[in-house]
């Protein structure tokens, strides 16, 4: 008897879902004829997310788009290989017209066949509208690889009562019925199909335009703390969980550990006598500053020291600062990993394999040291440095959309593939940063790395006095965060 009951109620639920599947497929298709112009007239909604989406891809990405209806977002997003899925033969009839050099197939988001995985998928105003959200997330891993990156923009639960009004009074066009998912629903629908969602945001707050007031409210009031509570469009980024066997990654990757060093001789042998094993190889490259002091000479005597025990490169930076010594440095690294250990060795260079297992292990794109979890030795942070870390802290969480703990840590971990790119890009933000800790951050941001805090135990230093200045440095830290405001939230 209760199998009886349990097999029909199961025939239930798949007629209720076929029927869905079925009332869906017939409203876009009779949707198709008129969605070009219908588009076209909500030009300024729409090209808000394509902006906002575009902001994180490279013209190098290959994208895949599920639910692409007529094509508009995918000819518009950056990209070298594109692909657009869409269950509704009508609207794929439309975008293959629309656009034919792109890539336009007909397939179910419930049953992707593609043979091919794609740096960038994404599904836009889409996950309200799938009888089964959590199925269509679990078949994106077919198409996914270890670094994919998920993008889902969704109308925000807040905005139901008023796109319901809209389309009763003929502003927007009347749809089929939907789920109205919360950023933190998605969330947990996505980490239920083995995705781990890494960074959400809400943007836009008035979809009409009206010169000035749109901008105004669209760019800037609608990025701000609180008012971002009642923004239109939410979006929810995520990268699929990998596993990964730690025995096998502890040998598979090289790294160049790259050590700035300025007016730090007494430091120098240290880094390499405390230098740990790790990855498959280490290759260690000092940049010497401008010194005053026989830091120069010292490296080259390390050098020939101990040339049949460690693989060491020297050179002198061309400029000043230290980001400009990073970027000398990265420049002729040969490492699939790079990392940074300041040549004062207050961050301990036996901490360095934790930040490799973090990265092998795909645990973050970017990881960056905090010094700021555990306690410190007592002259390891002056007072006023450990108040301006804090609150550049928040300053720069809120900034990049992340929780980054402490932004002024010189230990700071990535892929060199990842550099590279970011390197590539680097005009984008331009060179305004002395330190190099921020042409790092803010590239992995629009690069849409993972950031992850990597607590470490900071040290007073042994040797030599601090460069940094804590006013003249912090004025110039404002300075930066200002500028990147404009080149990150309020683009």
């Amino acid at each position: 008897m209760h199998i009886v009951l349990l097999c029909d109620q199961t025939v239930l639920e798949m007629d209720i879902y076929q029927k869905k599947k079925k009332d869906l497929k017939e409203y876009f298709d009779a949707a198709a004829d008129s969605r070009i112009r219908y588009r076209k007239s909500k030009s300024y909604y729409w090209d808000n997310i394509t902006d906002y989406c575009n902001f994180f891809i490279s013209s190098t990405s290959s994208v895949l788009e599920v639910g692409c209806g007529t094509g508009e977002l995918l000819a518009k997003i950056n990209g070298n290989e594109k692909t657009g899925i869409d269950f509704s033969e009508r609207m794929i009839s439309e975008a293959r017209s629309q656009f034919p050099s792109l890539e336009f197939i007909c397939m179910a988001a419930e049953d992707i066949t593609l043979n091919r995985q794609y740096d960038v998928i994404i599904l836009s105003n889409l996950v309200g509208y799938l009888p089964d959200i959590q199925q269509v997330f679990e078949q994106l891993h077919r198409v996914c690889h270890c670094n994919t990156k998920i993008i889902v923009t969704y109308y925000s639960a807040f905005w139901e009562p008023f796109i319901k009004f809209a389309e009763l009074i003929g502003i927007k066009r009347r749809g089929p019925k939907q789920s109205w998912i919360s950023s933190k629903d998605l969330s947990n629908l996505l980490y239920l199909a083995d995705f781990e969602t890494y960074k959400q945001n809400t943007s836009m707050i008035f979809p009409f335009y009206v010169p000035l007031i749109s901008t105004f409210l669209n760019k800037f009031i609608s990025r701000l703390p609180i008012f971002n509570w009642f923004a239109l469009n939410q979006y929810t980024f995520a990268q699929p969980f990998i596993e990964i066997d730690e025995e096998e990654v502890k040998r598979k990757y090289s790294t160049s550990v790259l050590i700035p060093a300025r007016n730090e001789s007494g430091n120098i042998e240290n880094a390499i006598l405390r230098m740990p094993d790790f990855g498959k190889h280490i290759e260690i490259i000092f940049v010497e500053g401008n010194s005053t002091d026989d830091t120069w000479e010292r490296i080259q005597e390390i050098k020939r020291k101990y040339r049949d025990s460690f693989d060491i490169k020297i050179l002198q930076q061309p400029g000043k600062g230290k980001g400009d010594a990073v970027r000398a440095g990265y420049s002729i690294a040969s490492g699939d990993i790079l990392m940074i250990l300041d040549a004062d060795l207050t961050v301990p260079p036996e901490q360095l394999p934790k930040f490799y297992s973090a990265l092998a292990q795909n645990k973050g794109g970017f990881i960056n040291g905090t010094r700021l979890i555990y306690p410190m030795e007592k002259n390891a942070m002056r007072f006023l440095n450990t108040l301006g870390n804090k609150f550049f802290s928040l300053a720069f969480s809120w900034l990049l959309e992340q929780p980054i703990k402490d932004t002024l840590c010189g230990t700071k971990v990535m892929f060199r593939e990842d550099y590279l790119n970011l390197a590539a890009n680097r005009s984008y933000f331009g060179d305004f940063d002395p330190f190099g800790d921020f042409d790092l951050l803010f590239g992995a941001y629009k690069l849409n790395l993972k950031i992850i805090d990597m607590p470490i135990r900071y040290q007073e230093r042994i040797y030599g006095d601090t460069n940094i200045s804590r006013f003249k440095h912090g004025l110039l830290l404002l300075k930066m965060w200002w500028f990147a405001l404009f080149k990150i939230k309020f683009k």
